[in-house]
């Protein structure tokens, strides 16, 4: 990656959510712009806007109005403008309904929402430093699940 940093986007409707993820990579000294939008359908509209910047790392959290996670996942996956984002699942949810149709729909990785800042950082901290490039390549189910 040539670029001096890393872009990032939240899809989460719930506000206190979008604030702890912007202040976790606030305090990570990482070099990353993060944006956040308030549901998937805006995020839809800023991904597929002619002078959208794509992210290296999108987090999508599958509970929220207008267009869930999962629809956007289809969406994204769909369209080859899109193939060099990695999509993390980011939500409260751990079904098991969930983490497979994710996975199977192509989502690089799910990460359950730690309960405290502590352990959020660390989190987002592991997953912005995969090299998606080649974790991508040996995907499987095992891996998927992000625990803490």
């Amino acid at each position: 990656m040539n670029k001096e940093y890393m872009h990032i986007i939240l899809a989460d409707d719930d506000e206190d959510d979008r604030l702890f993820f912007t202040d976790a990579f606030e305090e990570l000294k990482i070099n990353t712009k993060v944006k956040t939008y308030n549901d998937g359908a805006e995020l839809m509209d800023y991904l597929n806007s002619e002078d959208s910047i794509l992210p290296e790392i999108l987090f999508l959290d599958l509970n929220m109005p207008k267009k869930n996670g999962i629809e956007c996942l289809h969406e994204i996956k769909s369209n080859p403008r899109f193939g060099n984002i990695a999509i993390a699942i980011y939500s409260t949810s751990s079904s098991e309904e969930h983490i497979e149709e994710t996975f199977v729909s192509g989502a690089n990785i799910y990460i359950k929402k730690p309960n405290d800042f502590n352990t959020l950082k660390k989190v987002l901290s592991d997953v912005v430093t995969i090299n998606w490039q080649y974790q991508t390549s040996g995907l499987n189910k095992d891996n998927f699940l992000l625990r803490m």
